[in-house]
């Protein structure tokens, strides 16, 4: 989930060189800190108040979701890149940690049957077709160019990284011209999907969902010793106790982290954790804003999606829980010394940030999610559609290095790993 624009605190060390040595502290940003603390806390006693407890409580854990987002600086978009283009499989591997916390986690809660709040946990397959196949694939074109995945654009924006913006925009119109286009984008041939809980049990679900996980981890450590690419360390800003507020953290911690917040976000509202849906939703209520009338395209008429256009963002879990990573991550940046406006953005940059999220947030809809709601969703409760939407992520993530340079996007080398 980290960005793709150098996240803070990331650099390249070569096997060779010297471990690398913490840099200074930074000052904490007073006033982003204290804007950022009064909204978490404001909008909080908000929603809870206006909403009830399930609300309340699912922003909380989005601020959750935004801390551990910043201080780990989890990657997806870069992980891919730094698979594809060098071999080094280390944040594919961190992904597989992740996977299986919120796999391990759901598995016990779906086997109960009851959540929190009176909600009823009850995971659902994803269709498996055409439009998760290229869905998947301009999603994952869409992050190489735009420098960061779903949940990465989210909490780009709270650190105050400005190139971001423009992605999230890209991402809501992208969103929009999805639900504009849905005659047209929809009813592609595909089967219904799998649910491996359905035929094996939430067990057998569990173990075989595991048994793949460490196929993989395998086999990431068997090509990153074939090609020995640089490694990616995560220089910390803090030591000891202070590290959890001031630095980073490593980077299977904040994998661990963000499976619990996971399995929490499914016990709290009986549904996955989900980024994308509310792009859409965002940008419909901007177009009725400006007087346009989204609420009469046949995607809004769908009753599920009516009823989410017609009532308060506030009882959106998605959200409630985007809003809250945006906050939180500005919360942690503040207090890290890293929250920091950029003003001068490249125009070919400022392009590729637009453009892919265009991107993303058609492709996203089309597959059914994006890296969090299909990628992580669908795996972590034994959906198909989940690990379908991997494959065709990798394969996009490839087109997207071959476009990158186009934009004056740099992609790993191997000769990175030189002093």
């Amino acid at each position: 989930m980290a960005t793709t624009q150098s996240p803070i605190g990331a650099k390249h060390f070569p096997t060779s060189c010297a471990a690398p040595v913490p840099r200074p502290e930074d000052p904490v940003k007073i006033v982003p800190l204290a804007v950022a603390g009064v909204l978490a806390a404001g909008l909080t006693w908000y929603v809870w108040a206006t909403q009830g407890a399930k609300f309340g409580v699912l922003l909380l854990l989005g601020l959750g979701l935004g801390l551990a987002l910043f201080h780990s600086r989890f990657g997806f978009t870069s992980a891919w890149r730094q698979l594809v283009a060098v071999g080094n499989g280390q944040g594919v591997r961190a992904h597989t940690v992740l996977l299986g916390t919120a796999a391990t986690l759901i598995a016990l809660i779906a086997g109960t049957g009851s959540g929190l709040f009176g909600s009823k946990p009850a995971p659902t397959a994803g269709a498996l077709g055409l439009a998760l196949f290229v869905g998947a694939t301009l999603f994952a074109i869409g992050m190489q160019l735009g420098g960061a995945c779903a949940s990465g654009t989210l909490f780009a924006v709270g650190s105050g990284q400005s190139t971001i913006v423009l992605t999230l925009g890209g991402f809501i119109a992208g969103s929009a011209l999805y639900t504009w286009a849905y005659p047209v984008l929809s009813g592609w041939p595909e089967l219904k999907g799998v649910l491996l809980a359905d035929h094996v049990g939430w067990f057998g679900s569990w173990a075989i969902t595991v048994a793949v996980l460490g196929g993989i981890v395998l086999v990431t450590r068997v090509v990153q010793r074939r090609r020995t690419p640089p490694p990616v360390d995560v220089v910390p800003t803090a030591r000891g106790f202070a590290r959890v507020f001031r630095g980073s953290w490593p980077m299977l911690v904040g994998a661990v982290v963000l499976g619990v917040l996971a399995a929490a976000v499914f016990l709290v509202s009986g549904g996955i954790w989900g980024i994308t849906s509310a792009f859409a939703l965002w940008g419909a209520k901007v177009l009725q804003v400006f007087g346009l009338h989204p609420e009469t395209w046949e995607f809004w008429r769908l009753k599920a999606n009516a009823t989410s256009l017609a009532g308060p963002i506030w009882r959106d879990k998605t959200s409630l829980t985007d809003i809250g990573i945006m906050i939180g991550a500005a919360v942690a940046a503040a207090a890290a010394g890293a929250w920091k406006i950029h003003s001068s953005i490249p125009w070919r940059t400022a392009v590729a940030a637009l453009l892919g999220g265009v991107l993303m947030g058609v492709g996203a809809r089309m597959a059914g999610g994006c890296n969090i709601g299909a990628y992580l969703g669908g795996i972590s409760t034994g959906s198909l559609h989940g690990w379908l939407w991997g494959v065709f992520a990798l394969g996009g993530t490839w087109i997207g290095l071959k476009l990158r340079p186009l934009f004056g996007l740099a992609n790993p080398e191997p000769a990175d790993s030189v002093c």
